[in-house]
């Protein structure tokens, strides 16, 4: 979901970097084979990812929800040469999907994919971060949060996506709708969060930037 008007938002596209051709051939293939193609983070969020990474050449990067690896792909643009990204995902039909896209770019050699549970994985990565993506399922959004914070370095960069949820983050909660509940808790938590700088960001369905103090 956007939250400005279509014609803005191409405006807002058409004045901002272009995507990578690689990433464009990915679009079309998920769109083409892969349910829930809306997944996508799609040009605007991943040209701000990719800036983002570069902003802080990150040395290791962790992704909870790789999906069919575009937001993975954004986020290598920002790695040095020695750099690597952790991520993980629990859908085993599409880690070939990304592994061909993987290979096909520049950074093939330093995205390492995990297959699994990631409340199991993260515990297991011996390793600390200087920026973690989460875009995985919102029901342990609360769960996660636990496990990711003593990973991430001193200064280092939280993301989270979809915290805007379609806007029912701003209705009342419906007895069965889990998600939206542990959303809003979530978000809450980021604001509040003595050793967090947090800002949301209305960008696509929401993007949350939290910094590490």
């Amino acid at each position: 979901m956007e939250f400005i008007a279509p014609s803005l938002f191409d405006y807002v596209v058409q004045h901002s970097q272009e995507e990578p051709q690689l990433l464009k051939d990915l679009t079309r293939e998920t769109h083409l084979k892969v349910l829930q193609p809306r997944m996508l983070s799609g040009p605007l969020q991943g040209r701000f990812l990719s800036l983002l990474a570069k902003l802080i050449s990150p040395k290791r990067i962790l992704e909870v929800g790789t999906f069919t690896g575009y937001a993975t792909l954004c986020l290598a643009e920002g790695l040095p040469k020695e750099g690597i990204i952790d991520t993980v995902d629990k859908n085993e039909e599409l880690v070939d999907f990304q592994r061909t896209y993987f290979d096909r770019s520049p950074w093939g050699n330093q995205i390492h994919q995990h297959l699994g549970n990631a409340l199991d994985i993260i515990p297991q990565l011996n390793s600390t971060y200087d920026l973690i993506f989460l875009d995985a399922d919102k029901k342990n959004y609360l769960n996660y949060l636990p496990l990711l914070l003593p990973k991430l370095n001193s200064g280092g960069l939280l993301l989270s996506d979809n915290v805007l949820w379609s806007g029912k983050v701003l209705k009342a909660t419906q007895k069965n709708d889990e998600d939206t509940k542990i959303l809003k808790a979530f978000n809450q938590e980021l604001a509040s969060h003595p050793a967090l700088e947090t800002v949301l960001l209305p960008l696509r369905d929401g993007l949350t930037l939290s910094r590490k103090i």
